[in-house]
């Protein structure tokens, strides 16, 4: 199992400049780096890939940031910007050796409104339409799209792995897939184990993060049964350690970041990914 670790746990903007941190995360141990990219502008694809390579890293799945402005069932005006936003990275993912882009592409993360039933079908139809293009460029460039479910206090569109499984299937290309997020499964499934199994081989990526957006391991959720799915389903993709500070202003609104909830991002990234392949080597995968 290949694991790797998300950007915006040290660096609030990705820039070229940011890929020093690139020896340190060798060092730790990980395999690969899922790149938070706010702006397909802010890097220089080549001089990214050149220093992924000089490490011995890879780069297989692209974040997208999705915050204000950029709203598949907003305005017109955020669902353009959305679009613009999302194709762009569409079109930098193979000069970096991408092959998913992740998140939740749907929506604008923090969006959490009640709104009754027919609006909200027509929210779900107006990002449908947009997925439906999205799919059809990733299908075009051979990358993936996968759609995270998010907790209730981040959106009120897709929480749980049925939903997002409902809109791929209305979507219906294979370049849609299901994202899985530890820490929003512990707060909205039923059961985080039998989401994994639901998504089968829809599976496209899994971001690891504790119950209190910590350390995984440091936390109350059942890592081993997480894992025997994991293994279950035969997941080939990265696991990522996904966490947050309060020094990344907007996503820590919009998560409710309000406090340290570990001594460092370091001892995160250090203690987190020792714990998970000790999981991965205990299950053979």
């Amino acid at each position: 199992m290949q694991f790797g670790i998300n950007t915006y746990l040290f660096s609030p903007r990705f820039t070229t400049e940011s890929t020093s941190l690139f020896p340190l995360f060798k060092q730790w141990g990980y395999d690969g780096v899922e790149i938070a990219l706010e702006e397909a502008t802010d890097i220089d694809p080549v001089g990214v890939k050149r220093a992924l390579d000089e490490h011995g890293l890879t780069c297989r799945s692209l974040c997208a940031v999705l915050g204000p402005g950029r709203d598949l069932r907003g305005t017109e005006p955020e669902q353009q910007a959305a679009l613009r936003y999302l194709l762009a990275l569409l079109e930098l993912m193979p000069r970096l050796g991408n092959t998913v882009l992740i998140g939740p592409l749907y929506s604008a993360v923090g969006r959490a409104d009640l709104v009754p039933p027919d609006e909200y079908q027509q929210q779900w139809e107006t990002v449908a339409t947009h997925l439906k293009v999205l799919a059809a460029k990733a299908e075009a460039l051979d990358v993936t799209l996968a759609l995270e479910p998010l907790n209730r206090y981040e959106t009120d569109f897709i929480n749980t792995c049925e939903q997002a499984l409902r809109l791929i299937e209305e979507v219906g290309s294979p370049a849609l897939k299901v994202h899985l997020d530890t820490f929003h499964m512990n707060l909205e499934e039923k059961d985080p184990a039998a989401a994994i199994l639901r998504a089968g081989n829809r599976l496209g990526h899994v971001h690891a993060s504790g119950s209190d957006r910590g350390t995984p391991g440091g936390d109350q959720i059942n890592w081993d049964r997480i894992f025997l799915a994991l293994k279950q389903v035969n997941y080939t993709g990265e696991v990522v350690i996904e966490s947050f500070t309060p020094d990344v202003k907007v996503i820590a609104k919009a998560a409710s970041i309000w406090r340290q909830v570990e001594p460092s991002p370091q001892a995160i990234a250090v203690e987190g990914l020792r714990f998970l392949q000790a999981k991965a080597q205990l299950h053979g995968i």
